[in-house]
């Protein structure tokens, strides 16, 4: 009897050995190795990386429809190079989606796509970057709901609409790119309104994109509508910009090429890549900091649903997140990833106050906004926008 309880014990022992083994395995479980070299490159402790396969649990029926449907369709702002850095963990983890990719304008991007949508044309499944057209796509019900989506929990509040038409894919701070041969350090505004009474930004030293959604929003939501329209009218009249016609991409090319000394909006991981790639350029944030996310969005009717539902969950995951930042600079929005090591200019950005905006805040702001700033654009010489 005494033999036979010890038997027992000795098997139950060995179970317990072989299920935390097992645990100890599935802990351990391999990162692609695209996410593996991602770390090295960065020089990061993988643990940083902890959990990425609990990440990409998701439910039976999206892997079935994903693999029937064996593609995803995705309209966004990423150049193809960065893409193909972006997608190496997701393909390695979903070898059976191809990813069918479009960078285009934002009028190619959004506006094309949302015409076609009304004519019962779907272009794309994914849609990042909708800008100032997303109050328009909410409108028509245009944009399906994704709070069925595991990894809409790793956001912070704020980055993630109420009713599930988007989520944030990585964060943006739309700030003032300069050249550093005509500037310097020390002559850069502590506040916007110091641009008003500088001199080296007066008569075409300073270039504006027609985009006041990126930028102007969030200082209108941060300051009110009286101090902004204050703002812009003297911005205009007083120190009389340049109003450039380009995307805001081009804007900081002219500007590495001494065109102009400094240029509004610029955003930081742009800026990063032109810096790195040895142009003379800087990265300033005059106080408040206008910060937002760059939406992502599902169509609702998309006909690969389920892999579009797989790789926006991925895109939230560390792993997507780590990727998406390696692959273009852009700083995560992935609430563990939020640490200055993933923020380009971290000085110029985190150490000051921010003016947060959503993109719910346009359906309210932007309206407004775009109506008092065009008229400063058209008789300031502006081009109307493409």
């Amino acid at each position: 009897m005494k033999m036979s309880r010890m038997l027992v014990s000795v098997a139950a022992l060995f179970l317990l050995a072989a299920i935390s083994s097992n645990h100890a395995l599935a802990a351990a479980a391999p990162l692609p190795k695209a996410t593996e070299e991602m770390l090295k490159k960065l020089k990061l402790d993988p643990a940083i990386m902890a959990n990425s396969d609990k990440e990409q649990e998701v439910p039976k029926a999206w892997l079935d429809g994903a693999r029937k449907e064996g593609k995803v369709r995705i309209y966004s702002t990423f150049d193809p190079g960065q893409v193909e850095v972006l997608a190496k963990p997701f393909k390695e983890r979903y070898p059976f989606i191809a990813i069918e990719y479009n960078r285009a304008s934002h009028e190619d991007r959004a506006v094309r796509t949302l015409i076609a949508y009304k004519n019962k044309r779907i272009l794309t499944d994914v849609i990042t970057g909708l800008g100032g057209s997303y109050f328009m796509y909410k409108e028509i019900g245009a944009l399906d709901d994704l709070r069925a989506i595991p990894n809409l929990k790793n956001n912070t509040p704020g980055t993630v609409d109420t009713e599930g038409l988007w989520v944030g894919m990585h964060m943006r701070y739309w700030c003032m790119a300069y050249n550093t041969r005509s500037l310097k350090k020390e002559d850069m505004p502590k506040r916007w309104d110091d641009i008003l009474t500088h001199s080296k930004f007066r008569n075409g030293n300073l270039a504006i994109g027609n985009r006041p959604q990126l930028w102007a929003l969030s200082l209108w939501k941060a300051n009110g509508e009286k101090w902004t329209k204050d703002f812009l009218t003297k911005l205009f009249n007083d120190v009389r910009p340049q109003l450039r016609r380009e995307g805001v991409n081009a804007i900081l090319e002219l500007l590495a090429a001494g065109e102009f000394n400094a240029s509004i909006p610029s955003a930081e991981y742009r800026s990063f890549k032109k810096q790195e790639d040895g142009a003379p350029i800087n990265y300033h944030c005059p106080e408040p900091v206008p910060t937002t996310v760059s939406e992502m969005g599902i169509l609702k009717g998309a006909p690969n649903i389920n892999a579009a539902r797989l790789f926006v969950n991925w895109f939230l995951s560390k792993e997507g997140q780590l990727a998406q930042y390696v692959a273009d600079y852009a700083p995560p929005v992935h609430k563990e990833l939020r640490r200055k090591e993933f923020v380009p200019f971290a000085d110029e950005i985190l150490t000051k106050k921010g003016a947060f905006r959503d993109p719910g805040v346009e359906v309210e702001i932007q309206p407004k906004l775009l109506a008092f700033w065009d008229d400063l654009w058209m008789h300031g010489g502006g081009k109307r926008r493409q």
